[in-house]
């Protein structure tokens, strides 16, 4: 399974930068799934918001 690392360029607020540091860790099983599907052209299966 390949993974995409990459770099984005630009400023993020720190708190919703946390916030989306803390959903990608609690969700990088699905990510990667997700991930899987999409490079088979696949449906996506639904990942929960932060709560």
């Amino acid at each position: 399974m390949s993974r995409f690392l990459g770099v984005v360029n630009g400023s993020f607020p720190r708190r919703a930068l946390r916030l989306v540091l803390e959903w990608y860790e609690l969700h990088q099983t699905e990510l990667l799934e997700n991930w899987d599907l999409a490079q088979r052209r696949l449906p996506l299966k639904p990942i929960a918001p932060l709560e």
